[in-house]
């Protein structure tokens, strides 16, 4: 069974939407989690975000993968009307090593966005980009520590207030 990197992320009750979201995503398999970073939006004005990534051990194909994520975003009242808030957004960062450009994977930015990057450097930091061969962890001390100062690590997901 492949693993599956997710990005999670949200601005809008982001401690419960995150929280639910981690207990969506055990339905589906196995799930490892990074911390939780807050960081500031990016795209639109927007108060902060809470940030993480989760690896899933899953066997669902990409396809019923993506389906399963948006029914979690559905579920936690996503709407997609007002950029500066999202409920809960579900990023499919990484499917085992496919790449495919129809369906976005991997997805741009997952070894260059702080934080997508930071979340996943700390859960997999010998996770090789299927297209350029860099780890998550040389991907990170690439960007070097400015790029990843704005990045506040809350701890676990379970640990949040």
């Amino acid at each position: 069974m492949p693993d599956a990197f997710v990005g999670i992320g949200s601005n809008a009750d982001p401690k419960r939407a995150l929280r639910a979201a981690v207990a969506a995503l055990e339905r589906l398999g196995a799930v490892r989690c990074s911390s939780v970073y807050r960081s500031a939006a990016v795209g639109a004005a927007g108060v902060d975000y809470l940030n993480m990534v989760a690896a899933l051990t899953t066997s669902l194909s990409i396809a019923a993968l993506r389906d399963a994520l948006r029914v979690i975003e559905v579920a936690a009242g996503r709407r997609r009307i007002d950029r500066a808030v999202c409920e809960l957004d579900l990023d499919l960062l990484l499917y085992g090593c496919c790449v495919d450009a129809a369906e976005r994977l991997p997805r741009p930015g997952a070894f260059t966005l702080p934080f997508v990057l930071g979340p996943l450097a700390e859960i997999e930091p010998e996770l090789a980009h299927p297209v350029t061969g860099e780890t998550a962890r040389a991907a990170r001390q690439a960007a070097g520590p400015a790029a990843l100062a704005a990045l506040d690590n809350l701890g676990s997901v379970r640990a949040l207030g």
